[in-house]
């Protein structure tokens, strides 16, 4: 899976902002189809340091705000949760990559990069 926002910088950059306290986050967004509801997370966005997460997140606020609400019961609920999660930085997963790349596997980059 590529790594949204990395595109244009190197290992030394990404790890340069990394230390400025960027860091790596997926989002979470609810699907509902009358009683089944999915919750799935996004791919890997880079948010840089001193960056807002929240036009990252709008996409999928916006998502389980349409389609999310339907299934009964976990529809609602879930889609309360993913929300509120997105709106406070999304999840972070920062240790999970920096732990991937530690076994000298290349970062992983969007295409076109």
């Amino acid at each position: 899976m590529a790594i949204k926002g990395i595109e244009h910088l190197s290992n030394d950059e990404i790890n340069a902002e990394l230390q400025k306290g960027a860091k790596f986050v997926v989002f979470q967004y609810c699907v509902s189809i009358i009683v089944m509801s999915f919750k799935r997370s996004s791919g890997i966005y880079f948010i840089p340091s001193g960056a807002s997460a929240a036009g990252k997140a709008a996409p999928w606020c916006a998502l389980s705000l349409l389609v999310g609400w339907w299934g009964i019961p976990w529809g609602p609920i879930w889609t309360i949760g993913t929300v509120a999660k997105n709106l406070g930085g999304g999840t972070d997963v920062t240790a999970h990559v920096l732990g991937a790349s530690a076994t000298n596997a290349p970062i992983p980059r969007a295409p076109g990069a």
